[in-house]
């Protein structure tokens, strides 16, 4: 029975992304008791929970061919039906046709835009992806996150939904009858609902701008809260210890073990040396898991069955991947005893325990 326990537990992040909305159970480690695992649906919601109703934010996007969408512009006169996604997403690729049906029969009052989340994504693959599957509307890579940040990105696909006065609509995961309904609904607008709009005050954070750390700078006084709720610093405070910041994510390992068989075995390398290295006191260690379609329970679940060791938070919004210019998993970072930071441990390069040493090279690089 263990054994499969064991078993269901490993491809439990498969299933959960591939099923994309179905009600699962998620096994605790240590016998602890189940909980229901969050669905992409429930995902989507916390998101439109703070953005439906709201006047959407206007940035102009630019697609891969060079061209410019200005969503300002498209106010009073078109709907606006945004998709983000990613080429390694089972349930993305499983709504393509429904994606494209609609780009097909959209007509003159429904602008529809394929947002590229940027994640463990090239723009070379971005763009096979296209041929494969005969996409035609226009695609934008959200390089540096600011585009799901302002639309409160937690899952793939999230389509969003804009109707022609401004407003957003809908936020959803599935391609079922509550999003063809939101489409219809956002193509029908009067006059004065888009002069209400124009004179609402803009959404939070419509024009943030991204800021990312780089080598050299100094990290922010930031302090996050860890899994057991206390708070913890980016930086040693007393100013004694270098710190270890790991991006990671609960499911890349399994999820990615198919699809992005190196983004696999990097984050396995990632957790083994997190394992092996993290009651090391002599050096600071913060692991940082993105909150794409992962909650905290999904993170306690994660380092019980590892055992690992690490101050655990959740980036629940995404917003320390985008400060630190992260853009796929794993990545470490590393920050001397100052708080500067001094470089990017390369993980293909972690062998045999070899984390705190390459991060100790880094720093020197860094001071010379």
């Amino acid at each position: 029975m263990s054994a499969i326990l064991s078993s269901l537990h490993r491809h439990a992040w498969a299933r959960r992304l591939a099923a994309a909305g179905v009600s699962a159970v998620m096994l605790l480690s240590h016998g602890a008791p189940t909980a229901r695992a969050e669905t992409g649906q429930d995902y989507a919601k916390q998101a439109g929970t703070r953005l439906v109703g709201r006047v959407a934010p206007t940035p102009r996007l630019a697609t891969i061919d060079g061209k410019t969408i200005d969503l300002a512009a498209l106010r009073g006169r078109k709907a606006v039906y945004l998709k983000f996604w990613a080429t390694w997403c089972v349930p993305c690729r499983d709504q393509m046709p429904h994606f494209e049906k609609v780009k097909r029969t959209a007509g003159d009052d429904l602008e529809v835009v394929a947002i590229n989340i940027g994640f463990d994504d090239t723009l070379a693959q971005i763009e096979a992806y296209r041929r494969e599957h005969g996409l035609t509307m226009p695609i934008v890579r959200d390089d540096d996150g600011r585009l799901g940040e302002l639309f409160g990105l937690r899952v793939t696909p999230q389509h969003v939904v804009i109707g022609k006065e401004g407003r957003i609509q809908y936020v959803g995961h599935l391609a079922d009858a509550r999003l063809d309904a939101a489409l219809a609904s956002a193509r029908q607008s009067s006059a004065s609902d888009s002069r209400t709009a124009a004179m609402s005050p803009p959404s939070s954070g419509q024009q943030a701008a991204p800021v990312t750390a780089r080598i050299g700078d100094v990290v922010p006084s930031l302090t996050v809260k860890t899994l057991e709720g206390y708070e913890i610093a980016l930086k040693d405070p007393a100013g004694k210890r270098e710190t270890v910041l790991a991006f990671l994510s609960p499911w890349c390992e399994g999820y990615f073990e198919k699809t992005r068989p190196r983004s696999s075995k990097r984050c396995r390398s990632l957790r083994e040396q997190l394992v092996a290295l993290g009651r090391d006191r002599s050096v600071r260690w913060v692991g940082i898991a993105s909150g794409l379609w992962a909650s905290e329970q999904d993170l306690h679940n994660y380092r019980n069955e590892h055992g690992i060791p690490v101050p655990l938070t959740l980036d629940r919004e995404g917003a320390l991947f985008r400060r630190f210019g992260i853009h796929r998993v794993p990545a470490v970072i590393v920050v001397d005893a100052g708080g500067r930071i001094v470089g990017q441990v390369d993980v293909d390069e972690l062998k045999g325990g070899h984390l705190q040493q390459s991060a100790r090279a880094t720093r020197a690089r860094g001071h010379r």
